[in-house]
């Protein structure tokens, strides 16, 4: 059980808190092949596709593969490539990819990615990716069917795999004013970012225009306006608190608690019901010289209920963090235990806080 306690809000640079409107990544996807694989590669009895491809490859080099043929590749794998192309992004400038398999191939450790055009969500290319995957994880398997694997070896990544071939527009260096998206809605922060803008660069320059946005007036020229924001990004603002939030992972157990989290008056007491079931077969032998009797296997039950004892503690009035952790650490509450106290509180309406579970 892991309790986390969030530190109070302090002055942060804007650049930390916000994203220029129309300055974002945009997604790729592109298909392609695997080749050169340890006998690893897509079964195309099974992947069909895989062969298609190959041959539909080998056509554009003037290799026609006889109809009649049927290869049985075990080299080569088809895979799906995706890569996110950042902002200002130049032809000839390098990303990275990742190459995950879409057949049946048992690993891609060890191949090469032929070269497999990247498109946008328009279908225009903007990129072409090409080269040696590197694979993190490892896969090895026995005559006997005994298998082992660590981490996943069917994907990989390859670190500035893919060439840059267009540029994506931007509404940066058009006219008009610089929207500033804050990365979580906060009223607060916005007022407080454009009071330090308009502190810094005259009243008018900023204006909040709901919670998760301020409207920046800035200059037109292209050149002046990088160096402008820049120093506007470099600006301190002391962020608002942020909300009284309780977030549970269920799966990891996991509990984060705002330092803004408080509790009415309330006692818990909670306790642990366990049930043990045990079977125990018992043989049944027929009496001696009787006739028509066989042994017989009977099956024996043992099922017990057992309560341990509840502990209870009681929280005052307006209890703050400290207290909570202090209490739940005394009685000694798993993270299970802890979630569903708090659970409880909440459907009681003694916890005033968001309680996030994911």
């Amino acid at each position: 059980m892991l309790l986390g306690v969030v530190a109070p809000a302090h002055a942060v640079k804007i650049r930390d808190l916000v994203q220029v409107a129309g300055v974002r990544s945009n997604q790729l996807i592109g298909y392609g092949l695997v080749v050169g694989l340890d006998g690893s590669g897509d079964q195309t009895t099974q992947a069909p596709f895989t062969t298609q491809s190959l041959e539909n490859m080998l056509q554009q080099f003037g290799i026609t593969v006889p109809a009649s043929a049927r290869p049985q590749l075990k080299n080569a794998a088809a895979v799906m490539v995706t890569a996110d192309l950042p902002p200002f992004a130049k032809p000839g400038q390098t990303i990275d990819v990742t190459v995950a398999s879409i057949g049946n191939a048992k690993s891609i450790r060890g191949g090469q990615l032929l070269m497999a055009p990247l498109r946008g969500a328009d279908g225009n290319v903007y990129a072409v990716a090409q080269g040696s995957v590197v694979v993190g994880g490892i896969s090895a398997q026995g005559k006997s069917g005994s298998s082992v694997q660590v981490n996943i070896s069917a994907s990989g990544r390859i670190p500035n795999g893919a060439s840059v071939e267009r540029v994506v527009a931007s509404s940066f260096a058009g006219g008009g004013d610089l929207m500033l998206n804050l990365n979580t809605a906060d009223f607060t922060t916005a007022a407080r970012i454009a009071t330090a803008i308009n502190h810094a660069y005259g009243a008018g320059t900023a204006q909040p225009v709901d919670g998760g946005t301020v409207s920046v007036r800035g200059p037109q020229d292209p050149a002046q306006k990088v160096a402008w924001l820049g120093a506007i990004q470099n600006l301190d603002v002391q962020p608002g608190d942020a909300p009284a939030r309780i977030v549970v992972n269920s799966r990891t157990g996991t509990v984060v608690i705002g330092s803004d989290v408080r509790v009415s008056a309330a006692a818990v007491a909670h306790g642990a019901i366990q049930v043990t079931i045990s079977e125990q077969a018992q043989v049944s032998q027929p009496a001696p010289f009787s006739r028509g009797g066989q042994t017989a296997i009977v099956p024996s039950s043992s099922v017990q209920v057992s309560e341990e004892g509840a502990h209870m503690f009681k929280f005052g009035p307006g209890v703050s963090l400290d207290t909570i952790v202090r209490a739940v650490n005394q009685v000694g509450a798993t993270p299970s235990d802890l979630i569903s106290i708090l659970q409880a509180l909440k459907q009681a309406g003694a916890l005033h806080a968001d309680l996030v579970v994911i």
